[in-house]
């Protein structure tokens, strides 16, 4: 359920738990008015007069936008008087800091009142019985972004990368968020639905003259522009991968035969004596998880166990641990010694651990022992000029070129160019859905489909180009996306 612009709402903004400050956030028409009388001046540094914060009125609030007002207390419930002020509670709570934003010019577009209190879970409950006694109701999780989106503050896609920012755990997703927040995948559909619109118009003119066999569009020039709006919906498609690289982090495992060098090449990534590495094959009888940072990206790294025949039950279990994280991985890194295992070897464990959406880095490592191995000697495999690494995990050769392919494979390409990148899944779904109407389109087009039908399929192109935006919306779609949100957002 939507929300209801006539009620005033009330979160603590901040994470939950104790803290040293809490942030209390109310929105909505009756925001002043509450603050106004839930709280006291006491002399802080902007009322040295300690005149009763509750005898001030709306209007005197308004006057604060614009400046924080420092020296607020939370005060009750017994009646006393201020030390040469008003009558007013005198049984202090808690001094707080008030930040007072007149509509429109908030992050909701409403009226909105800020409390920063010190941070203890008793303060903040008081707080928001305080905002609850005088008319506010509990917000909703995400409610103040929702309300952000429907005051036109902001489109679908930057309330949803407001989710984005917060969840960010590295420089690459803070960095897609804040563009996505900045408007670029706004801006990329507005252009895109403004040449749609032209179009549909003039079909939609051509209609109203049907009888009159009257032309307005222009038929090659409507299959060039559609056949550009595919291309740039494709290229949007195309990024998903990589938004979603950015946003979610990249699983990578390393995989291979016992001892061909995976522990060591793990602490190598790492810079850091993380997993045991020993001369005795069998080491590692467990998976273990790091994370790697390159270029801002995350990427989640599993060493596992040496695939062989188990000579124990632990064994097995670990060999079967690895093959349930090879399924579970987007990148597979292949270790292999190249004086210990055939060049047939590996084709024959590329064979088993391979899967059609699984991308695959070789990585041929032991090379002091073997200088002569080269990538032709691998014909069998998949592996190529871009993905094939020689090293020597022990001393960090090519440890710089390991690096760069595991970017560009678990990247891709779309990081580097600085185009509109997709992190979204609902997204996708729209615009595939936009460019499957937009096929149709164009094939009316080249069949001379009646008008009417054309326009239709141009209609509903339009519609989930919108959808992308929230320019066209529903409102069982608003509660799927803002339920996500944090109650404090």
């Amino acid at each position: 359920m939507t929300s209801s612009a006539a009620e005033t709402i009330v979160a603590i903004a901040t994470a939950p738990g104790a803290g040293g400050i809490a942030v209390v956030r109310i929105s909505g028409p009756e925001a002043h008015a509450i603050a106004r009388g839930a709280f006291v001046r006491t002399g802080g540094v902007a009322a040295p007069e300690g005149r009763c914060f509750g005898s001030t009125t709306v209007e005197e609030l308004r006057a604060m936008v614009g400046r924080t007002t420092y020296g607020l207390w939370l005060a009750r419930p017994e009646v006393g008087r201020v030390p040469g002020g008003d009558a007013c509670p005198s049984a202090v709570i808690d001094d707080v800091v008030l930040s007072v934003y007149a509509a429109p010019h908030s992050y909701t577009g409403e009226d909105v009142v800020e409390v920063s209190c010190h941070g203890s879970r008793y303060l903040q409950r008081r707080i928001l019985e305080e905002c609850e006694g005088a008319g506010a109701r509990l917000a909703r999780p995400g409610e103040f972004t929702e309300r952000a989106f429907l005051h036109g503050r902001l489109d679908l896609t930057q309330a949803e990368a407001v989710g984005d920012l917060i969840a960010a755990e590295s420089a690459a997703a803070h960095r897609l968020a804040r563009t996505q927040l900045n408007g670029a995948l706004r801006q990329e559909m507005s252009a895109l639905r403004k040449v749609l619109i032209d179009f549909a118009a003039l079909i939609e003119l051509e209609n109203d003259f049907g009888e009159e066999d009257v032309s307005f569009a222009d038929r090659p020039q409507l299959l060039a522009t559609l056949q550009a709006a595919d291309r740039r919906i494709a290229r949007l498609v195309d990024s998903f991968e990589t938004g979603r690289a950015i946003r979610e982090g990249v699983a990578v495992v390393l995989a291979g035969r016992p001892n061909a060098g995976k522990s060591t090449l793990l602490n190598a990534l790492l810079a850091e004596d993380r997993a045991i590495v020993s001369p005795i094959a069998g080491t590692t009888r467990d998976t273990i998880d790091a994370v790697l940072d390159i270029d801002g990206v995350r990427f989640r790294i599993s060493d596992t166990a040496g695939i062989r025949e188990a000579t124990d039950d632990i064994e097995a279990l670990g060999v079967g641990r690895t093959m349930a994280a090879v399924a579970q991985s987007a990148v597979l890194v292949y270790v292999w010694d190249v004086v210990m295992t055939s060049p047939a070897e590996v084709a024959a464990d590329l064979a088993t651990l391979g899967r059609e959406d699984l991308s695959v880095i070789g990585v041929a490592n032991k090379m002091d022992l073997n200088p002569y191995a080269k990538l032709e000697h691998y014909t069998h495999t998949d592996l190529t000029r871009d993905t094939f690494v020689p090293m020597v995990a022990a001393e960090g050769m090519n440890l710089g070129l390991l690096r760069e392919c595991l970017f560009a494979v678990g990247v891709g390409q779309h990081a580097a160019t600085g185009d509109v990148i997709l992190s979204n899944v609902r997204h996708r779904t729209a615009l595939l859905a936009a460019n499957a109407a937009l096929a149709r389109v164009a094939h009316g087009v080249e069949t001379g489909l009646s008008g009417d039908l054309v326009a239709l399929d141009l209609r509903q192109a339009l519609h989930f180009i919108g959808e992308v935006t929230g320019e066209i919306s529903v409102e069982d779609l608003l509660e799927s996306i803002f339920s996500n949100f944090c109650i404090g957002k």
